[in-house]
């Protein structure tokens, strides 16, 4: 007799459509509501207490495709970084807005002028927060058209 079925199943059709008595047959349903795994349970098993159904292993069904734990897994591990810019007394306001505006994705103008201004009278503002590759990145882009910026870590609290 067979006893629990997990992983990948390899049913004939007569298993499915004529079930030997003692088998219950379940439908698993996954993630995606339109797929299910059909788990076959023995009761008259080795184990004679019922079945012990185990979770089935759902492979990836587009390869090269992340799941989106494996996304929200990665973000977790980059640590997070800011990018500060420092005031100047070089390069003229309406300069600044638009090198962060170009350099700098999703910008808008606002946000632009209230970083500029921040910078000018606090002498240093956080332009962003993302990983640390992309903060390096920005980091050089701004250096590269004269204004001057860091990166640091942002704190967890952020």
């Amino acid at each position: 007799m067979e006893t629990a079925i997990a992983g990948r199943i390899a049913l004939s059709p007569n298993h499915v459509l004529n079930p030997k008595s003692g088998e219950r047959f379940y439908l698993y349903k996954g993630q995606c509501a339109n797929r299910g795994f059909i788990m076959a349970i023995s009761s008259s098993g080795p184990g004679k207490g019922g079945g012990l159904l185990e979770r089935p292993t759902i492979e990836k069904t587009t390869p090269g495709r992340e799941s989106e734990f494996d996304l929200r897994k990665s973000r977790k591990t980059a640590p997070p970084y800011r990018v500060m810019l420092h005031n100047d007394n070089f390069n003229k306001r309406e300069y600044v807005v638009q090198v962060l505006m170009k350099v700098i994705p999703g910008m808008t103008l606002d946000n632009a002028v209230n970083i500029m201004q921040e910078a000018h009278y606090n002498g240093l503002a956080v332009v962003i927060i993302c990983t640390q590759a992309d903060a390096e990145d920005h980091c050089m882009q701004l250096r590269g058209n004269g204004l001057l910026s860091s990166i640091e870590p942002a704190s967890s609290g952020c």
